[in-house]
């Protein structure tokens, strides 16, 4: 594509490598259907089928005499009928842990284990940029003993692929070793923690630098900020003085913009999406959920409720945590949930910034699927969300990147501000966004609930852990790679603040991000045109643009409708009447009615709609969260201000208990 080699050569340094051209440069002098198993396969591909091998499973022959011949059976059942191997699938179990598997195989095979305790920084053959790539992969290139090893930490079908490879050519066991993921990881950390902490932190702005709200390394803080304070005190001071008629004609035509935009999304017709056949077992990848926590400890038992509930096979699932250091309280949490072993634990490095989007980024080098689901700490997903997101990829283009759900508050009972924000969330994601993604248009993604394929996600280098609203960056990075975004039907529910302050402090945290995303992306607004098509430049300005701009002009123009009324208004001049402030502010108020009915109605939620006739009095709200937010843009742009959870009692469909795991391949999740 054309458009995708233009952006990539005109950003500072590379994209990160391919995951197969990355983890085969460590195969070494393994066979290459070896090293295919073993994870040097593109991440991201949706048919694991040719991975799967349905030859005997030989990865059990080391424990004919452990484990009981009825339980091995069930085991292999389960693996073909699946397509893994039999030995994740008693892991997975809880039958065996992966470290006593290790020892039997290593006993079985003749390759020794490898703790990776002693390894010299000189040892590890791998540069600063390939250490995610072999976290992604389970591999490791060593010098040890004056001899080149691959240290492998078997997952998927590479145990069975050793056992074929080693009875083929016992010679290999001298250039193999065997390690845990635990100690693989250890590793990585210990020698790579500071490229990665280097990556979580700054991939984007390292790789494409005009895409990233990041500051310079040599940028001084009182500098930014003068330089910040000077462009938005022009912005809001210059035009309505010099050209007060032309200034306020524009805010005008932005307000009818986006109100217009809105609009047609809600009206725009959704394309008819036929029901898929149920993708069988074995046809699934793995997948991964990442939810990063920060002081979510309340949170922790219901979240891996509805992710163990979720309608997905267990030991195809892998579920990562992301805490932050100075979070013990958390930590001690997720320990209190006892062995599940698809779940691990990261601890984010203590880096700035301490944002969602650093966290996100740490834990993309070590997810094993090939596709990643976000989740918020508060998130009820519905059970059947990972194969409907499937669907939605296998129904689209390979354009397509992200899969967004929809989000819905289901404590919308406990004030009237959580009334509204409900209503206002019903028509964002049950109606503007459904019509963005038929346009074809970017969309300002939810944060939460966004499924991705995991190597586009690595190619654009994650999110960028700067802005503060780092999913509506995010797509719109993706739409100038030449990728797009489309939403399915699945819900989460989600809470809604019910107090005025933690309202605020979230929305102002979205107007920021919204804000330093216009700024980013607008840097160069011919190249923007260029890579995301005029389409793309339209929405970025309108949606991200439009939605600080019009919170922040909608009081000036209220107080112009009414001292022009009054006859009181000086500063405006006779082509300003107080008609084109009228049809600003009814536009606004009645274009936002008007979704809020739709997407209600949509919802089934018209027993909410009387609190539209707050619309004027909550647009007020926004506007001082939007001036908060401009603030904070010049003050402290990178600041982020958590939104506290788990405050309220919810109403949405949450399981009780975890799903058991399922021992029989009969059994069908």
């Amino acid at each position: 594509m054309a458009r995708l080699d233009r952006v990539g050569d005109r950003r500072s340094g590379a994209m990160w490598p391919h995951a197969a051209s990355a983890q085969q440069a460590c195969v070494g002098e393994l066979p290459s259907f070896l090293a295919a198993r073993a994870g040097a396969v593109p991440a991201g591909n949706d048919n694991l089928r040719h991975l799967c091998d349905r030859g005997p499973a030989y990865e059990l022959d080391c424990l004919r005499h452990v484990l009981a011949p009825d339980l091995l059976q069930r085991a292999e059942r389960r693996a073909g009928h699946l397509g893994i191997g039999a030995d994740q699938v008693l892991i997975q179990w809880g039958m065996i842990d992966d470290t006593a598997y290790l020892r039997h195989l290593s006993q079985h095979t003749g390759i020794a284990i490898d703790e990776l305790l002693d390894v010299d920084r000189s040892d590890l053959l791998l540069r600063d940029g390939q250490i995610a790539a072999a976290a992604a992969s389970g591999m490791v290139q060593l010098r040890r003993d004056g001899r080149l090893v691959l240290a492998i930490a078997p997952r998927n079908l590479t145990a069975r692929s050793i056992c074929r490879a080693v009875a083929a050519d016992p010679a290999l066991t001298r250039s193999m070793r065997l390690t845990s993921e635990a100690a693989l990881r250890r590793l990585l950390l210990q020698q790579g923690g500071a490229a990665l902490a280097r990556s979580a932190a700054r991939g984007v702005s390292d790789s494409y630098s005009s895409m990233s709200a990041a500051p310079g390394l040599d940028d001084r803080v009182w500098r930014g900020r003068l330089k910040r304070g000077a462009a938005v005190g022009a912005v809001a001071l210059l035009p309505p003085l010099m050209i007060p008629a032309a200034w306020w004609t524009l805010l005008a035509l932005c307000f009818l913009g986006f109100v217009m935009l809105r609009l047609v999304a809600c009206c725009w017709p959704r394309p008819r999406r036929l029901p898929m056949a149920r993708l069988p077992d074995d046809r699934l990848p793995i997948y991964t959920t990442i939810a990063p926590l920060f002081r979510e400890a309340d949170c922790v038992a219901p979240l891996m409720r509805v992710i163990d509930a979720l309608d997905y096979p267990h030991e195809k699932l892998d579920v990562i945590l992301v805490v932050e250091p100075d979070d013990p309280a958390t930590l001690a949490a997720i320990a209190q949930l006892g062995p599940r072993p698809h779940l691990r634990v990261l601890v984010a490095p203590a880096v700035a910034p301490q944002t969602k989007p650093k966290a996100l980024n740490w834990a993309l080098p070590f997810a094993r699927g090939s596709f990643i689901a976000v989740f918020d700490a508060e998130d009820l997903p519905e059970t059947g969300q990972l194969r409907a997101a499937l669907d939605a990829f296998r129904s689209s283009d390979a354009r397509v990147a992200c899969a967004q759900a929809s989000l819905c508050i289901d404590n919308e009972t406990h004030s009237w501000l959580s009334r509204t924000f409900a209503v206002e969330y019903a028509g964002q994601f049950d109606a503007v966004l459904p019509g963005l993604s038929a346009m074809g248009l970017p969309l300002p993604l939810g944060g939460s609930s966004n499924h991705f394929r995991t190597s586009v996600l690595r190619s654009v280098r994650g999110w960028d852990a700067f802005n503060v609203t780092e999913d509506a960056d995010l797509d719109f990075r993706l739409a100038r790679f030449g990728h797009r975004s489309v939403t399915f039907d699945s819900t989460t529910f989600e809470e809604a603040p019910i107090h005025f302050r933690a309202w605020r402090r979230q929305r102002s945290r979205w107007m920021k991000g919204w804000l330093q995303t216009w700024c980013v992306h607008m840097r160069h607004p011919r190249q923007l045109w260029g890579d995301a098509g005029p389409g793309g430049f339209f929405a970025l300005n309108m949606i991200a643009g439009g939605n600080v701009l019009t919170a922040l002009a909608y009081p000036a123009m209220v107080l112009g409708m009414a001292m022009r009324a009054l006859g009181h208004f000086s500063g405006s001049p006779p082509a300003v009447p107080a008609a084109l402030y009228a049809l600003v502010i009814a536009a606004t108020c009645l274009s936002t009615i008007a979704v809020g009915l739709i997407g209600t109605g949509r919802r089934g939620r018209r027993r909410d709609l009387w609190i539209l006739a707050m619309t004027p009095l909550y647009w007020g709200c926004l506007s001082v969260a939007a001036w908060r937010a401009v603030a904070q843009f010049v003050w402290v742009p990178y600041r982020w201000e958590k939104t506290e959870h788990g405050v309220v009692r919810r109403t949405g469909s949450a399981p009780a208990s975890p799903a058991p795991l399922q021992h029989d391949a009969s059994v069908q999740r």
